[in-house]
């Protein structure tokens, strides 16, 4: 008995002197392991990649806008990566689908700047979008470049936020006169679309058509809507020479064509949100001779643009169109002031932004004002034959 109970003794003994190595050995590995996460090893590599993004509508009533302009980034990109990247490190994109809404415009520049840790911004498309995030992307001293974001303001958001794209006042205020002056138009009608883009072109082309002449009414209407004939109505009864729509293709096209059918026959205007395929696609005879102004030509003939022209071609079996050049350009700006600060964000690319002067772009030179707006060339195009023609 007396040696049974010795024997479960050394037993117990045993267990409890395994129990306390083992106790040490986990303390010992937590310590490693605490130590691990908190001092990074000598030999841990740099990031490899330098991720930018955009933001844009890519479904939804606009989603053209945005696939262009994601595609014309696309483009820059892979050009650049292919002639060395930075140093040999190459740009990694990023694209977030925002559907043309500004919440979630907001969502996804954060998603890009806390989660994927991008260094820039390419965006957004439609001026909502970017009035909404560029406070986002300013606040974390992101630099945001917006290739088609042209209502007021967009400059005045932060020194991060630069635009690559003609500003709504100075295209509205250039139709207004070349429609007032080289045109003879005596009274114009305006139809905006009620949001940031359609106001600000409003304002500024209604402002300079009645120094130069006469405005007989104005509409609005929402993007999406179908139906403008009481609209065009109300217009037809003020019997003007233009209709000026300050708004996107898709509403623009419907509206010419209802013009048509009600018997209004007048010159259309519009700006820059003209400027895709889909205009003559959806509006066809009803917007032959509409007149707007754009920041890019396809039919340009300098090799740069050309090369531009093919290589989108090739890739996405469509024709760029403005966005998808602007973007082009917006993005080759950034990346260019990216090589120069070797890949680093922050105040550094803010700065190497600002310094930029004539940038040789296939939408023309850009130059940024102190606020980082935009100093380019307004283009004239008009439809002739079912395809877009320059007359200025």
């Amino acid at each position: 008995m007396g040696t049974f109970r010795r024997s479960r003794f050394l037993v117990i003994l045993l267990i409890l002197v395994l129990s306390l190595s083992l106790l040490a050995g986990c303390g010992q590995s937590q310590e490693n392991q605490e130590g691990s996460d908190s001092a990074p090893s000598d030999e841990a590599k740099p990031e490899e990649t330098i991720k930018i993004g955009t933001i844009g509508p890519l479904t939804g009533n606009i989603a053209t806008y945005g696939i262009s302009t994601k595609n014309g980034v696309e483009i820059a990109v892979e050009e650049f990566n292919q002639n060395g990247g930075i140093n040999g490190r190459p740009i990694k994109l990023i694209s977030e689908d925002t559907r043309g809404d500004q919440t979630e415009a907001a969502n996804a520049a954060s998603k890009l700047i806390e989660q994927d840790k991008v260094v820039a911004i390419v965006g957004g498309v439609i001026s909502s979008e970017t009035l909404t995030a560029g406070p986002i992307a300013n606040d974390a001293k992101v630099v945001m470049i917006s290739s088609s974001s042209t209502a007021a303001g967009v400059p005045e958001i932060g020194d991060y936020i630069f635009r690559n794209c003609l500003s709504d006042e100075v295209q509205a205020v250039q139709l207004a006169e070349y429609a007032a002056k080289e045109l003879g138009l005596k009274k114009f009608a305006i139809m905006y679309t009620n949001n940031d883009y359609g106001l600000s072109l409003k304002n500024a082309f209604e402002a300079k058509a009645k120094e130069l002449a006469e405005v007989t009414a104005v509409e609005t209407y929402n993007d999406g809507e179908k139906d403008f004939r009481a609209q065009l109505t109300k217009i037809k009864g003020t019997n003007p020479d233009a209709l000026y729509i300050a708004g996107y293709y898709t509403e623009a096209a419907k509206i010419a064509q209802q013009a048509k059918e009600q018997g209004l026959n007048v010159q259309i205007l519009g700006a820059d949100g003209f400027y895709s395929p889909v205009l003559i696609e959806l509006g066809g005879d009803a917007v032959e001779g509409a007149i707007f102004t754009a920041g890019f030509f396809t039919d340009d003939p300098s090799e740069k643009a050309q090369n531009f022209v093919k290589a989108y071609k090739e890739k996405f079996n469509a024709e760029p169109d403005m966005f998808a050049a602007q973007a082009y350009d917006a993005a080759m700006i950034l990346i260019t002031a990216l090589k120069n600060t070797n890949g680093e964000g922050g105040e550094v690319l803010q700065k190497e932004m600002a310094k930029i002067k004539d940038f040789p772009g296939i939408t023309g030179t850009t130059s940024f004002t102190e606020t980082g707006d935009a100093i380019k060339n307004v283009m004239i195009l008009k439809v002739e034959n079912n395809k877009f023609t320059k007359i200025r």
